[in-house]
């Protein structure tokens, strides 16, 4: 990574069904501080779950979702390279519109258990992150944009489908990329050669290495990983954000640490292990 990084930290509520993924974010941004001595913007602060239908959800999210999306655009300005942590899926939908604006071409690679490629009509749990990557890709208005075109997404480690996301996917050749095949190449042809963002939720690894709020056995292991994050340091990286780190196992647990998460990313972050 040759440009200047800049570190958002995204410690609000953005459909949380518990409050671990704040102070898991605020995990990630100070274990980065570390690494790097460049500390982080802080946006927003940790409020109780409210573990409501996503229109209740979105509606309490949208003043703080603004401002980190006012951020996102600050950066991408600059011509720094963004790295975040943001908690929640959901707040994607503030995210990539702000990176689509700034990188018509980019190719958003998003790694989770799940696609989040589901409508307000058709979502089946009305969890608000099942929409987080719909919105961005203007299937549904969140208020926040779109800007992101289908052929402009790749899954990697999706497992746990929706019908109706399965249908969308089959339907316009998304590709994704599994654990169980070649990852390095299967990754490299669905980039094609394009510029790349980074979204990760920490649920698309193997349950048992960080903790998530969701648990779907299949996932990657932190080589993969590694060998993923390899790959897209070979192309033009715009940046990545983090999500569904939780700070702890279980409430009233101990405290979890990001660092075999960051390690793995070292050739995206551009910093050692810890």
């Amino acid at each position: 990574m040759s440009k200047k990084a800049l570190y958002t930290v995204f410690r609000g509520r953005a459909g949380d069904h518990n409050d671990l993924a704040m102070p898991g974010a605020m995990a990630i941004g100070e274990a980065l501080a570390r690494r790097t001595g460049e500390a982080p913007l802080v946006i927003g602060s940790p409020e109780p779950a409210l573990n409501l239908g996503w229109r209740l959800e979105l509606d309490a999210a949208l003043p703080l979702l603004r401002q980190v999306q006012a951020r996102f655009d600050a950066v991408l300005e600059s011509g720094a390279v963004s790295i975040a942590a943001t908690g929640r899926c959901a707040v994607a939908l503030a995210t990539l519109p702000a990176v689509a604006r700034h990188c018509p071409s980019v190719c958003v690679v998003w790694f989770d258990a799940h696609a989040d490629l589901n409508t307000p009509e058709a979502t089946l749990s009305g969890y608000l992150g099942g929409l987080a990557l719909a919105g961005p890709a203007g299937l549904w208005s969140s208020g926040l944009g779109a800007g992101l075109a289908l052929d402009q997404i790749v899954l990697v480690g999706a497992r746990d489908l929706d019908p109706f996301e399965q249908a969308l996917i089959d339907q316009h050749r998304i590709p994704v990329v599994s654990p169980d095949r070649d990852l390095a190449r299967a990754l490299r042809k669905a980039i094609a050669n394009r510029p790349v963002y980074v979204h990760l939720d920490c649920d698309v690894l193997e349950p048992g290495i960080v903790p998530t709020d969701f648990v779907v056995p299949g996932g990657l292991t932190l080589n993969d990983l590694h060998t993923c994050a390899a790959v897209i340091a070979e192309h033009e990286f715009v940046g990545i954000e983090i999500a569904e780190f939780q700070s702890r196992w279980e409430a009233g647990g101990e405290d979890a640490l990001p660092d075999p998460v960051l390690d793995a990313l070292a050739p995206l972050l551009a910093v050692g292990p810890s």
